[in-house]
């Protein structure tokens, strides 16, 4: 993948993302690159490096929309490995053009987003789940905080980023919860010898509230233009 000078309307102090593109079975995709370096702890519940760990980097990647492969995590690794990304990462999927990202600053936390808003509906729907791969689309959300939480504060994390996306949607004008491909990463820095651990991420904790809002404006921005 080749690079494109970072758009100036990305004004986050943590989350300075590089955009990236490629040519695959003749389209122009894109893709964005967050490459913090050691240092991070992530939640995330992406294809590629997902749960809880260490991790180094985040991998936004465009595919298309007719997009079949039944290996993401392996696409996207061979991706990541393209553009030099080594050691351990995490690799999101979408097939919306992540050119047209929103992000946001609060407080010391950042967000970014994307969103495809194609194949969205609520969550809680009576069609049957699927074992199956469902289609690309997807608003996918990467948070990052200048502090370090517990396991059941990034678990929370998670939870209020979700919380805020959804309000971002339905304030946007979407009659939705979501798409059923939607993902998350939350980054945090590795607590150090003697540092202190947040206990809580919630809404209407401290770093809880900074993250909501943060993931609700970026979100909007991001949907509204999809």
């Amino acid at each position: 993948m080749s690079a494109v000078v970072p758009s100036s309307r990305n004004a986050a102090r943590l989350l300075r993302v590089q955009q990236l593109s490629r040519v695959e079975d003749g389209e122009r995709l894109h893709a964005l690159l967050w490459r913090p370096g050691p240092g991070w702890r992530m939640i995330s519940s992406a294809v590629l490096g997902g749960g809880i760990g260490e991790r180094s980097w985040i991998l936004n990647a465009q595919v298309s929309h007719g997009y079949r492969r039944t290996d993401p995590a392996r696409h996207l690794a061979v991706l990541a490995d393209e553009i030099g990304a080594r050691g351990e990462g995490v690799g999101l999927m979408t097939a919306a053009d992540v050119r047209a990202y929103g992000s946001a600053h609060d407080g010391g936390v950042d967000a970014v987003a994307t969103a495809g808003l194609g194949v969205r509906g609520w969550a809680a729907a009576p069609a049957e789940g699927t074992a199956l791969p469902p289609r690309a689309g997807t608003v996918n959300i990467v948070v990052a905080l200048p502090v370090a939480l517990s396991d059941a504060a990034l678990v929370n994390a998670v939870a209020t980023a979700t919380e805020a996306k959804v309000q971002a949607l339905v304030e946007a004008g979407y009659d939705c919860s979501g798409t059923p491909t939607d993902a998350v990463c939350v980054a945090t820095r590795t607590p150090g010898a003697g540092e202190d651990v947040h206990a809580f991420a919630g809404p209407r904790s401290l770093w809880g509230a900074r993250l909501a809002r943060a993931v609700h404006a970026a979100v909007h921005t991001a949907a509204s233009s999809s």
